[in-house]
């Protein structure tokens, strides 16, 4: 008679195996701030389990020196985005990257006829010029280095739904994702991955600013068939998904983290 070993895995020997492939990563991410809630934080925070070099860049420079305070373990850089050669210097001085994740991101709300040019310059300058810039520096030197890069950037479910008062706002985000797409295209060829992800309204504290009228957010979530916003940990978890190689055959998509909004 045959004897079998039946054993059940004790919780120390199940492997975190997203944690092994992201593991010793040199990675940056964009638009740190210091809410305790921030989707860029708590990126950080995530990435930094992993024990690869974490690197926040942010235009401000109180949040991210209580950032380093706090969480010592995360390199930061203070830049502003809207400058194109500051950025790329700052960026060049950091590198190698091999996870980018391009989180930068501003809104500013305003009805379509009575939107200033200031707010495009502002909005398009941090949302997609700035992300455009960065993703240059980091992929360049991806392609360099012969590295399987992996490179996501925040778009939003407003890339795709008008909302509004958000005409600006809403340009930007679908202007993230044909840049996303079209970086994809033109880095697959080095085997870099090029992904964005869409999520809806995120309880963060620029989410809760935005959101704080109560029949906005009672429509909003009657749009949305899971009926609740977004948690950071749901956005955090498809970032470190398409980072991974779990995600190893999937470069351009838009990933939706919605609830069900887009597909409704």
């Amino acid at each position: 008679m045959y004897k079998f070993c039946v054993h059940f895995a004790e919780i120390n020997e199940v492997v975190d195996t997203v944690a092994f492939l992201l593991s010793d990563r040199s990675s940056m991410i964009t638009g740190v701030e210091l809410p305790v809630d921030g989707i860029g934080k708590e990126i950080c925070l995530r990435l930094s389990k992993y024990k690869g070099t974490v690197i926040a860049l942010s235009n401000n420079k109180e949040n991210l020196d209580k950032l380093s305070k706090e969480y010592p373990q995360i390199q930061i850089i203070f830049v502003d985005l809207l400058d194109w050669d500051a950025t790329r210097a700052a960026v060049k001085n950091v590198l190698p990257i091999d996870l980018l994740v391009n989180n930068a991101g501003v809104a500013i709300l305003a009805p379509c006829l009575k939107a200033p040019p200031q707010h495009f310059d502002t909005v398009f300058g941090v949302n997609v010029k700035a992300m455009l810039n960065v993703s240059q520096v980091v992929g360049q030197n991806m392609i360099e280095r012969k590295v399987a890069g992996r490179i996501v950037n925040l778009s939003s479910q407003a890339s795709e739904a008008a909302l509004e008062d958000h005409v600006v706002y809403c340009s930007s985000k679908a202007a993230v994702t044909m840049l996303t797409k079209c970086l994809a295209l033109e880095l697959g060829r080095h085997n870099i991955r090029v992904n964005c992800v869409q999520p809806t309204v995120v309880l963060t504290e620029l989410g809760r600013k935005i959101w704080s009228k109560e029949d906005k957010v009672a429509e909003m979530k009657r749009k949305i068939p899971l009926g609740r916003f977004a948690e950071v940990e749901e956005v955090v978890d498809a970032i470190v998904y398409l980072l991974s190689d779990r995600s190893s055959m999937v470069t351009g998509i838009a990933l939706p983290v919605d609830g069900g909004f887009l597909g409704t």
